[in-house]
């Protein structure tokens, strides 16, 4: 059976078979975080400060305006880079470092991951001295701190000397576009799509007989979570149909035909 021991799928169907990020690219990362957010703080108290001074305004002003700056640099710094910058889960750290927030499931964090991430980072950090951050990081699975195993997120290590994933978008073969539609995938895992996705990639390298055989133990292994299969259809068709399925579910889209019979 082909497997994916760990990969995560994205959203668009595309596994991202990378590493994990380490407690140590972690720290490098967060460090030129920090060192920017540092120098950032400062550049706002000082233009805040000329601005204040140039205004006759009560004494209670200046410091309530300076605290609010500060809370808007040391939680809007990670969230707005996270969420909006270069594709988002990157900040300038994580960028040095060739590193990315993504979900659980291998999708983009969005505001509320970020929110929760660095909420989170006052006890990761704050509280603790960065305590609960490596602890949690050196003992969860996939190297996670408390603010990713509550936000559901995960950072990974796209800087590798691994080639770079593939995005392969699969269309319902001609053979299967009569039943396309009526096949049920809601039941099935980006696990699951990742063995059927495996074995597309690459069954074009196997040898005939055994490509059908693994084609027929793919399906039949996936057959339980599928419901009703259609008989009559070469596994190889099923199982490309069954892509072009779950990337239509994924996207919202529609499972495109395929120009070219049996590709």
């Amino acid at each position: 059976m082909v497997r994916t021991d760990h990969g995560l799928v994205s959203p668009e169907a595309v596994p991202l078979d990378l590493p994990e990020a380490t407690v140590g690219s972690r720290g490098v990362a967060l460090l030129i975080d920090w060192t920017l957010q540092g120098l950032l703080l400062v550049v706002v108290a000082l233009a805040t400060q000329s601005a204040l001074q140039a205004a006759v305004l009560p004494a209670w002003v200046a410091p309530t305006v300076s605290l609010v700056l500060a809370f808007l640099v040391w939680f809007g710094y990670p969230i707005a880079f996270e969420t909006a910058w270069h594709g988002g889960g990157r900040t300038p750290g994580k960028a040095a470092l060739g590193l990315r927030v993504v979900t659980v499931e291998g999708a983009p964090v969005r505001f509320r991951h970020a929110a929760i991430r660095a909420a989170l980072g006052l006890v990761d950090f704050a509280g603790t001295l960065g305590l609960a951050a490596v602890v949690s990081s050196l003992v969860s699975r996939r190297h996670q701190r408390l603010g990713d195993l509550v936000a559901g997120t995960v950072v990974l290590r796209e800087r590798t000397g691994a080639g770079p994933s593939i995005a392969r978008d699969f269309a319902v073969p001609r053979p299967a576009a009569g039943i396309a539609d009526a096949l049920d995938v809601s039941g099935l895992t980006t696990r699951d799509y990742g063995v059927v996705r495996s074995y597309l990639l690459r069954a074009d390298a196997l040898p005939t007989g055994r490509r059908a055989a693994l084609a027929t133990e793919v399906l039949t292994a996936l057959t339980p979570r599928l419901g009703d299969v259609p008989d009559g259809y070469p596994a190889e068709v099923l199982l490309q149909a069954i892509a072009a399925r779950y990337q239509q579910r994924s996207r919202g889209g529609i499972a495109r035909p395929d120009p070219v019979s049996g590709e």
